[in-house]
């Protein structure tokens, strides 16, 4: 009854406190199922039983000039992965033919490095016009840190959705990378919300951070009024600086989507990369917090087969959502 009660204080303008916050990642596992009844009362309150499907390609592999301990594609990185410049327009095109077909609503274009060359995004916007000049999709891109010239050159092409995830908290981020700061991140979100670009951000979790700091990622991305938090799950990779970190359960992370639910509860929360490794058998229940997940594979690791997120919506009784994405800032 405590976390339907403070469901229901949610759902009339309530803001948790930091202990409510703690009291949801502290949830006793006997008492998930009540936790995720609560945050489906306010999940289904603003979404109903849709989920919103998104697509990834990685536009352009490896070689990154950053040093995030949880990539693989960083320059500290020596886990072997596939590296190549920027795709080509077709290709860049022919995915978002992909995407359609699977029935996405959002196709993300994402590129490995510190940001975007002139070059770079004159290609990326290029793509982006014939996309929308074909496919009824909402375009994401993912491209690094950006210039305030650089954000209204993609809202000219047509962006719609632009993601730089904040990753950790403001306090642990020096641990997981050096070679730019939390605020630069920051401030690529503010500038991107100055274009009229629906800001998309989010986080990882299970980077030896504590639950303070997941608590902290959720009041952060409320306080910078994101449209769309996608969750990620460390899915550790060999080579990586994060090698060999594992302290995440299935339970544990379902806990801290609900408190994404209950922190941000009119936003999309996207389950998203790790959830196959690290959610395990208890992926179903995800949705009951988030409302949107990625289809296909992620950047550098695969995802689950695009028929299972199929049947894992249908056997809920959800349904795949394919109206537009209201997109606030146009």
């Amino acid at each position: 009854m405590y976390y339907l009660s403070l469901a229901n204080e949610v759902l009339e303008g309530y803001s948790l406190t930091e202990r409510e916050a703690l009291s949801i990642l502290q949830c006793p596992d006997e008492d998930i199922l009540p936790l995720l009844h609560s945050s489906y009362f306010i999940r289904k309150h603003y979404f109903g039983n849709k989920v919103k499907l998104n697509m990834i390609i990685n536009t352009k592999s490896g070689a990154c000039p950053e040093n995030c301990g949880y990539c693989a594609q960083s320059r500290d990185s020596t886990h072997p992965i596939q590296k190549y410049k920027m795709l080509d327009k077709d290709s860049i095109v022919q995915g978002a033919k992909r995407a359609h077909q699977l029935k996405a609503g959002t196709y993300c274009i994402v590129a490995s490095g510190r940001g975007p060359t002139s070059r770079e995004l004159n290609h990326i916007s290029s793509a982006v016009q014939e996309i929308k000049e074909n496919y009824d999709l909402k375009i994401c891109a993912c491209l690094g840190i950006l210039k305030p010239e650089q954000a209204q050159q993609l809202k000219g092409a047509g962006v719609d959705r632009y993601n730089h995830n904040i990753n950790t908290s403001k306090n642990h981020h020096p641990n997981i990378t050096t070679s730019h700061s939390y605020q630069d991140r920051v401030e690529t979100i503010k500038k991107i919300k100055v274009a009229q670009i629906s800001p998309c951000s989010g986080v990882i979790v299970g980077m030896k951070e504590t639950k303070q700091d997941v608590i902290q990622m959720a009041f952060s991305l409320k306080e910078l009024d994101v449209d769309s938090i996608p969750v990620n799950f460390l899915h550790a990779m060999e080579g990586t600086k994060l090698e060999g970190t594992d302290e995440l359960n299935p339970l544990y992370c379902l806990k801290v989507l609900c408190l994404f639910r209950f922190i941000n509860s009119t936003k999309e929360i996207r389950v998203s990369g790790g959830r196959e490794v690290n959610l395990r058998s208890v992926q179903p229940l995800s949705l009951y917090p988030a409302n949107s997940i990625f289809i296909g594979d992620y950047l550098t690791t695969a995802g689950q087969t695009d028929t299972k997120d199929y049947q894992m919506i249908e056997d809920l009784g959800f349904e795949i959502d394919y109206e537009e994405i209201e997109v606030s800032r146009m």
